[in-house]
């Protein structure tokens, strides 16, 4: 096989979030959920209303994480299932729920500080969206970022307005390229989250987006097939027959043809998305999380293909 670029993994021919954590800190790093009580623009009416159309938080979170809980305690919890679990020695703190920029700086710089105090943990990583970030909070970031890890976790989920507006998401690629252009430079790791699968959405267009978060300058990336879970509008366009969902193999090698159009130090922090099967609607490709990492690890490997295969300077 053709020598890989550096940063890919040998063996999961990925530049893999994990295993550029372990490489940072040299442990075992696991994110620990914690859900602090944000809401989102466009669910406030700052926006819109009734956030985005596919979005239901219960999908994606796991149950410990409570608002009403103490945020001390679902830490306390997170850390004690991993190390159980994992065997993990250090934490990130995973600000999930909604949008986690979304509050007065005070109440985020005092928040931030909090999680940080706890022993073993390295890091935060903030889950936002681009109409959320501000000068004064990118500045808040960082000041932390000078002592700490910081990754922001920015949700784009498509580069097309048109598709942006029928998802409500409520705000504009061109926002979001703001968002990068106000955060780059300042010594935290800017993630992206893109979602596959909208109703009229074309191949070539989402490898489109490869390019730009290249062009960017993104650290790292997170991939998601678009499914519907109950009590979304998104279940109601499924019921009746106005979101199709993709097939397992369209969505496993569009993945693989993104990965091979970004460049190697970019890191990928997920390939797939799921939820509950108590709320699950559409697609069941009754697949756990590490099923589908390795259907697209195995597609790779079938293609003897890797991470920036096609991205310039990086395939040779």
């Amino acid at each position: 096989m053709t020598k890989l670029p550096a940063g890919v993994h040998p063996d999961l021919r990925i530049n893999s979030y994990g295993w550029y954590l372990r490489s940072r800190f040299g442990c075992r790093i696991s994110k620990v959920n914690v859900d602090a009580g944000f809401t989102c623009p466009n669910r406030d009416g700052s926006r819109g209303h009734g956030g985005c159309i596919y979005c239901d938080n219960s999908s994606f979170s796991p149950g410990a994480t409570q608002s009403t809980i103490p945020v001390e305690e679902q830490i306390a919890a997170g850390m004690a299932y991993h190390r159980r679990r994992l065997g993990s020695e250090k934490f990130i703190i995973y600000f999930q729920k909604y949008t986690n920029t979304y509050a007065p700086l005070d109440r985020l710089a005092d928040l931030y500080t909090r999680v940080l105090s706890v022993d073993d943990v390295v890091g935060i990583s903030i889950g936002t969206r681009p109409d959320a970030v501000t000068p004064e909070i990118a500045g808040l970031l960082a000041e932390i970022a000078r002592t700490r890890y910081v990754c922001l976790e920015l949700g784009l989920q498509s580069m097309d307005d048109a598709i942006l507006q029928r998802i409500n998401r409520g705000h504009t690629l061109d926002e979001y390229v703001a968002a990068v252009k106000l955060l780059s430079g300042k010594g935290l790791d800017i993630c992206t989250h893109l979602i596959y699968g909208f109703p009229g959405e074309k191949r070539e267009n989402f490898l489109r987006t490869a390019e730009l978060l290249a062009g960017l300058g993104i650290d790292s990336v997170k991939l998601h097939q678009l499914h519907a879970v109950k009590g979304t509008r998104l279940a109601d366009l499924y019921y009746r027959g106005e979101f199709v969902p993709l097939e397992q193999d369209e969505y496993v090698a569009t993945v693989c043809d993104f990965l091979e159009r970004i460049p190697a130090r970019m890191t990928i922090q997920r390939l797939y998305g799921s939820a509950p099967l108590d709320i699950r609607v559409a697609p069941n490709w009754g697949l756990k999380n590490n099923q589908m990492w390795y259907a697209v690890l195995n597609e790779l490997k079938a293609r003897d293909s890797w991470q920036g295969k096609h991205f310039p300077q990086e395939g040779a």
